[in-house]
């Protein structure tokens, strides 16, 4: 997905890059772009604070997908995506979005439109899903997200 890509280019990481590293990066850049070091001119002020909001989007986005926040929350994600039913599911951009009858929701990047086409003809969704998306796709837990914001 672009958005991953350009993440992580922006931090310049690759995708091995595991949580330490990240954070590394994260503070070293935030540092550099930090808005308070820019006071000579409002102009490189307003430049620097859109650079690190952006950096720290970018931070907060990797870290969800990490494979070490990923196991974390491992047990958790199986235990939804094999007794909870499908509440609702919406797909843009390469970005599937499934929120399931236990108030959990999770985003699926990169999924091919085809795929998605196939999860609204399945005779049933859930089956569908556990075969093709939620073992094969990144992915990140959303709800958590929302209740922490």
């Amino acid at each position: 997905m672009k958005k991953i890509v350009d993440y992580r280019k922006l931090l310049g990481v690759n995708e091995a890059a595991e949580l330490q590293e990240l954070k590394t990066t994260y503070r070293s850049l935030m540092k550099a772009w930090h808005p308070d070091k820019f006071q000579d001119s409002p102009e490189s002020k307003l430049d620097a604070e859109e650079k690190s909001k952006t950096i720290i989007e970018a931070y907060h986005f990797l870290v969800s997908i990490a494979p070490e926040t990923r196991n974390q929350s491992f047990a958790e994600y199986t235990l939804t995506t094999t007794t909870s039913s499908i509440a609702d599911f919406e797909y843009k951009s390469q970005v599937l979005k499934i929120s399931f009858a236990d108030g959990n929701t999770y985003e699926y990047f990169d999924v091919p439109k085809a795929v998605y086409i196939k999860l609204i003809n399945a005779d049933s969704p859930g089956r569908f899903a556990r075969r093709h998306i939620y073992n094969d796709y990144v992915y990140r837990s959303i709800s958590k997200l929302v209740a922490t914001a």
